[in-house]
């Protein structure tokens, strides 16, 4: 047994897992073993990537997993094994909130206080992990960050999911970034508000009360069309499933989306607020 390796040389965690598989396909493949620079020259990156890939050492670009499972005709494992990565790399209680949402075909949220992960820049992550977390180093933000920034990778699929977004108008007039920063955030709800999948309205501050003005809510919703409420707090996480109240909540977001901002004027409320900076 290695240190690198659980007992009898098993892959102790997902990362060591796909560094093992990565390397075994390489050495057994039928039609004929490939170097590591072979491999990273068929999925065109290093040697050196490779080499760290299968030493379990992170991160994992996202584009090669398809790329490994093309190459060595795997039928998706490394795909499989990429997603075990990315959910492993998240605190215990938000691990299920995260699958579920990878699978989602949709994904509803309403955020009172900040603009959520999906939507967020570097910038805007690492300012929030450095409140949360002040006895963080910085390499543990910056890893905290990439996490972070990870789940966007669903927005950008050939097959992304329907995307709803309500935020509070004090989220978007909230500045915890410079200006320029900030900027650069807005942007990016206008941007991604512009996509077909995808709708940002804000909800102005004199709207009728709601039965979910007490906190942020996420709907996923499965393949199946099951959907599910998550309610984040404090460093925890809830998933609720019982049927009912999910749809009682989910009627409560249809009218929240009633009060808000259409689509087109919330761009606009966006794009003067970033005159504004």
């Amino acid at each position: 047994m290695t240190e690198d390796h659980g007992i009898y040389g098993a892959p102790s965690n997902p990362r060591e897992a796909f560094g093992r598989a990565l390397r075994d396909a390489r050495r057994q493949r039928q039609a004929g073993r490939l170097s590591q620079s072979d491999l990273g020259r068929l999925s065109r990156t290093s040697k050196s990537t490779i080499s760290r890939i299968e030493g379990g050492v992170p991160p994992i670009s996202s584009h090669l997993p398809e790329l490994f499972d093309q190459i060595f005709e795997t039928d998706g494992q490394f795909k499989r094994l990429y997603e075990e990565v990315v959910n492993q790399s998240f605190p215990a209680v938000f691990r299920r909130r995260m699958a579920l949402e990878r699978q989602a075909t949709a994904i509803w949220e309403w955020s009172p206080t900040i603009i959520p992960g999906l939507f967020q820049t570097p910038e805007y992550a690492r300012a929030l992990f450095r409140s949360g977390y002040p006895r963080a180093t910085e390499g543990e933000i910056t890893n905290y960050v990439r996490t972070r920034l990870t789940r966007q990778e669903l927005l950008r699929n050939d097959a992304p999911p329907d995307v709803r977004l309500v935020v509070c108008q004090s989220v978007i007039q909230r500045r915890i970034i410079s200006r320029d920063a900030m900027r650069e955030q807005l942007a990016v709800l206008i941007t991604q508000g512009g996509r077909p999948t995808t709708r940002v309205q804000v909800l102005p501050l004199d709207a009728e009360p709601h039965i979910l003005m007490d906190g942020p809510i996420t709907f996923l919703t499965a393949p199946n069309h099951v959907s599910v409420a998550c309610v984040e707090a404090f460093r925890t996480a809830n998933i609720h499933e019982d049927p009912e109240p999910v749809r009682t909540a989910m009627r409560a977001y249809d009218d929240l989306t009633g009060e808000a901002l259409s689509s087109r004027e919330s761009a606009e409320f966006i794009r003067k607020q970033m005159e504004k900076l």
